[in-house]
């Protein structure tokens, strides 16, 4: 089942970038690296294989492992992986290279680096800017309205630069460019472009000589893999083959770049420092906060997160049959890479592996491996529901598992992990199981990097129930860990949060003291005293709960 066209979008959320405080790390060597990954993935329900690498200033930790031992033939030094929008940070070295030489600046309007004559929207008069292109905050939708997206399985092939451009006509701001954080894959693919168009170039022979020959990426690439290099073969956490996603060379810098495992350990060495290169200054450049009137904190395609005091820099990637992430500190001089070769987008992609390798006091997660679902769970989740956006859903149980039905599509049976999601056996996408207060049950549809809130058809049709809890009783500040606290604010009658160092979103209330943030799968549940006063709440995301005490 397909809800809408897939995004190379790989969405951290907000809340998980926030770290706590870091102890002492020793250098890595490659058994211990292999038996960190092994414990994370050997026999993980998704057959992914990964290749991981740790980068410090005396030595590189590097391993190649499978969920099934059998199929490490997948991978190797000489394998190319989709690092999906990670590229993006690359696209901002090359943008970051032109100002620094006096040929750009973050203050250029986007309209001057379109061909003349492009319709681009702006706000009240108010332009879309380069800074505003590289910190998502141009106000541009996610994807461009002329995609014409024939196969969901590669969403990308039928868009062309004439396409993209012509889309922008289609857009009607709806807020001042800065003002608001918003991932667009629309706008990047514009940098990308414009780029190319300014270097007379096509995109990759502009980042072949710019950036992969300087870093000595030799098996990065876009369309022409250089001999001796291998793509990998992309799956879905259904362990299933699925094709290669096909962008335009010249829009690639949005996420079209493969990479081996070497070609990154050389991208974060040159973030580290530890490369020499002429790059040094347009690295250093892409680092540094980009000043918007958003509350996100970003450098040029980088997210910035707090740790203990200081920041890491991090990005993520993942296309139709493959994830990513790279992040690293560079004050303690470490950094991490990790590349998978399934799609592990709807599952909470890999960012608690790339987190705990740069801080070993972040948790790391467990392999996902089938698993018997509660029988009280299965009874309870039959029935109608209805999913964000007007798709309806049935849920019925069969054996041990469910089947879904979608009006117009066959029928789908749905197993159990054991991380408590039910999943497809024919497709990429899971359901998360969600318990309000009152017993009644609801879901959360993750799939293509999105998340659909589903609910009881019987609900939204039932009697009034009593008026809401006032949003007052939930106000104020809970520190959750170290040097990281979620505000709880109140906005137009709407709950907002905002984490240390992220942006503000807004939350909607499930159930009685249940809200949540669909788009970045956040649940938080308040907890009240026996006096009845909330008196502290729960964060859930990804498998993982944080705490804190209401101050």
């Amino acid at each position: 089942m397909t809800l809408r066209p897939l995004s190379a979008t790989f969405r951290i959320a907000a809340l998980g970038l926030a770290l706590g405080a870091a102890g002492h790390v020793h250098a890595m060597t490659d058994a211990e690296l292999a038996a960190i990954i092994d414990q994370r993935l050997a026999g993980d329900r998704t057959g992914a294989c990964l290749a991981v690498a740790v980068i410090e200033p005396d030595r590189v930790a590097r391993a190649w492992r499978c969920a099934d031992v059998g199929d490490v033939a997948r991978i190797g030094p000489d394998v190319a992986f989709e690092i999906g929008s990670i590229a993006k940070t690359m696209t901002a070295t090359l943008l970051a290279d032109l100002i620094g030489k006096g040929e750009a600046s973050l203050d250029d309007p986007l309209a001057d680096h379109l061909p003349e004559g492009t319709q681009v929207p702006d706000y009240d008069g108010q332009p879309i800017l380069l800074r505003h292109v590289v910190t998502h905050t141009s106000g541009l939708p996610a994807l461009p309205s002329r995609m014409n997206v024939t196969d969901p399985r590669d969403p990308y092939v039928n868009l062309d630069a004439d396409a993209l451009l012509a889309s922008l006509a289609d857009v009607d701001l709806t807020h001042a460019p800065g003002e608001q954080y918003a991932y667009s894959n629309f706008a990047s693919m514009l940098l990308s472009y414009a780029l190319a168009r300014r270097a007379g170039a096509d995109f990759e022979s502009l980042i072949d000589d710019k950036l992969f020959t300087p870093l000595g990426m030799e098996g990065a690439y876009v369309a022409r893999p250089p001999e001796r290099v291998r793509p990998a073969q992309g799956h879905t956490p259904d362990t299933k083959t699925t094709p290669s996603w096909t962008i335009a060379t010249d829009l690639a810098g949005v996420g079209g770049v493969r990479a081996t495992l070497d070609d990154m350990v050389h991208y974060v060495q040159a973030q580290l420092g530890l490369r020499a290169s002429p790059l040094a200054k347009a690295i250093a450049l892409t680092q540094q906060p980009v000043a918007t009137d958003a509350a996100s904190r970003m450098g040029m395609n980088w997210i910035i997160a707090p740790l203990d005091g200081r920041d890491i820099h991090l990005h993520g990637g993942g296309t139709g049959g493959f994830s990513s992430l790279v992040a690293f500190d560079r004050q303690r001089q470490r950094g991490a890479v990790v590349l998978s070769d399934t799609s592990l987008t709807s599952l909470g992609g890999l960012q608690d592996i790339g987190l705990h390798l740069i801080d070993p006091e972040q948790p790391l997660g467990e392999p996902r491996k089938a698993a018997r679902a509660p029988d009280e769970l299965l009874e309870a989740l039959q029935g109608d529901y209805t999913l964000q956006g007007g798709m309806t859903m049935r849920l019925q149980r069969q054996g041990e598992g469910l089947v879904a039905r979608v009006p117009g599509q066959p029928e789908f049976a749905l197993a159990y992990d054991s991380a408590g999601d039910f999943y497809p056996l024919e497709h990429d996408a899971a359901l998360t199981p969600r318990r309000g207060k009152d017993g009644s049950y609801g879901f959360l549809w993750k799939q293509s990097g999105a998340v659909f809130p589903a609910v009881r058809v019987e609900a939204t049709t039932s009697a009034p129930s009593a008026a809401p809890l006032p949003l007052d009783d939930y106000l104020g500040e809970y520190p959750l860990m170290r040097g990281f606290e979620l505000h709880v604010r109140e906005h137009d009658g709407v709950l907002h949060a905002q984490a240390t160092g992220q942006g503000e979103f807004a939350l909607e209330r499930t159930s009685t003291d249940v809200f949540e943030a669909p788009a970045y799968g956040i649940e938080i549940r308040f907890v009240r005293d026996d006096a009845g006063k909330v008196a502290s709440l729960e964060l859930h995301q990804a498998g993982q709960v944080l705490r804190g005490d209401r101050r």
